[in-house]
């Protein structure tokens, strides 16, 4: 039996990090992985969808070539292309994390890994069965589809984002129920590409989680292209036919059906917490995720968890953070707690939507004091003149100046949130963003003069 410092379970991007951190921290270290090194992220997630979504808003950028005195045509989409070049992607950054695995002196096992005791993890291979010792472990075996009755995947015809990603044919009409982030990139992607797409939701607005100005500039520019969208609905349920699918919605006691070629069902996540052997260690769970403390500690005290596996926001940037957290602590450093308020959300539709802290609907559930400072992209010099008018940015600021919660919408949203990051972690305040000098013309330079439009100062609005 082969023995090491850390043990890490599971290769995406809170794993592989956490390992490549526990390296260089002096530890031997081996990551064990079922599948292609990056997870579902890298091979079915973050990247594929943002490979297909940049194909998507090459089609709406198109559209728009004649205002800037370029005349072209449009002569054909394939989607299938587009969903082959996401594939080859993925790839290509799966490889580029087996460099680092080895750069970094990192042993890959491949195999399903099972926690035998709390030093030793079993890992079915494809040879058989191998035992593996480990002085510390960091599970991160990420998350699943969610299921509940009337809502569960076939693979088929209803289906979950892993198969979407994967799907080259496209259908002619899909039902996407769930508006959370998936949803509402996949409605993006496949509008684009001539399906006929309806979304469900049960909340009443697109991305529920966001501030709702985000969510209705999302849903604006959903309406213009044609994307039909039922929110606010009490229930809904899928059904498959064999040669299409039902979508039953219900609206006021009344309930109606809906037919599509196929339904997309995205309606949350839970961890990867089954058959890897939690209960042999006595590991404590918390509806359906691994219980962490604030070093990502479990209650037994040389096993940790990160990313998905142990609970929201169930998000690679913030999985990496996690897995750096936890290879730091076992290694007998002091690491800040992450202060999961200062971790950013981010949805790749057109326009884009970036978050950070608190929405206007948090602050006034806690009776928080605020001011607001909204500023729409169509008074940006640059953004006028690049043709990116949609959107807006929007900061909540508290009464000493400090940033409650920022919310920008536009195309390179993704983009600019970094600066509101920093600054919420600095604990900044308005008066040293006032101070920073900010490039002209930039859409960034709206950052600053959002802040100042929440202190009634703007200048340039």
């Amino acid at each position: 039996m082969k023995n090491y410092d850390v043990v890490v379970l599971g290769a995406g991007p809170g794993g592989y990090i956490a390992a490549i951190r526990a390296s260089q921290l002096g530890k031997k270290v081996a990551i064990v992985e079922m599948d292609k090194l990056g997870g579902v992220c890298l091979n079915r997630g973050c990247i594929p969808t943002k490979a297909v979504l940049k194909s998507a808003h090459s089609v709406h950028e198109l559209h728009d070539m004649k205002e800037l005195g370029i005349n072209v045509e449009l002569k054909g989409l394939d989607g299938a292309q587009a969903v082959k070049r996401a594939s080859g992607i993925s790839d290509r950054i799966s490889k580029g994390v087996g460099f680092l695995m080895k750069k970094n002196n990192i042993e890959v096992i491949s195999g399903f890994g099972k926690i035998k005791n709390n030093t030793t993890l079993e890992v079915k291979t494809a040879t058989g069965v191998e035992s593996v010792g480990f002085k510390n472990l960091i599970v991160a075996s990420g998350a699943h589809y969610k299921t509940f009755p009337g809502l569960e995947h076939d693979g088929k015809r209803l289906i979950g984002a892993w198969e979407a990603i994967k799907m080259e044919t496209l259908p002619k009409s899909i039902a996407i129920i769930g508006a959370g982030a998936i949803g509402v990139e996949f409605a993006y992607f496949w509008n684009a590409f001539g399906v006929d797409v309806h979304i469900f939701e049960l909340q009443k607005h697109l991305l529920p989680i966001e501030d709702d100005d985000s969510s209705v500039e999302v849903e604006k520019a959903y309406k213009k292209y044609g994307i039909k969208m039922s929110l606010g609905i009490e229930k809904v349920s899928a059904k498959n036919n064999g040669k299409d699918v039902s979508i039953f919605e219900t609206v006021g006691g009344k309930t109606t059906e809906h037919k599509f070629e196929m339904g997309l069902i995205a309606v949350g996540m839970t961890g990867n917490i089954d058959g890897i052997g939690l209960e042999n260690v006595g590991i404590k769970t918390d509806r359906g995720f691994i219980a962490v403390n604030d070093m990502y500690q479990t209650n037994v005290s040389n096993i940790y968890a990160i990313g998905d596996v142990s609970g929201p926001p169930l998000l690679a940037h913030a999985a990496s953070h996690e897995g750096v957290v936890a290879a730091e602590h076992l290694s007998g450093k002091h690491p800040h707690a992450i202060d999961k308020m200062n971790i950013p959300g981010c949805t790749y539709c057109q326009p884009q939507v970036a978050s950070v802290g608190y929405t206007e609907r948090d602050l006034k559930a806690k009776g928080i004091e605020y001011k607001v400072g909204k500023l729409p992209f169509t008074a940006n010099g640059k953004a006028v003149a690049s043709n990116e008018k949609d959107g807006f940015v929007k900061t909540l600021l508290g009464k000493h100046g400090e940033l409650l919660g920022a919310h920008i919408v536009g195309t390179h949203a993704t983009e600019l949130i970094h600066e509101y990051v920093l600054f919420r972690t600095m604990e900044g305040i308005d008066e040293e963003i006032f101070a920073t000098v900010h490039p002209h013309p930039t859409l960034g330079e709206f950052l600053a003069e959002s802040v100042m439009a929440a202190r009634g100062r703007a200048l340039n609005f």
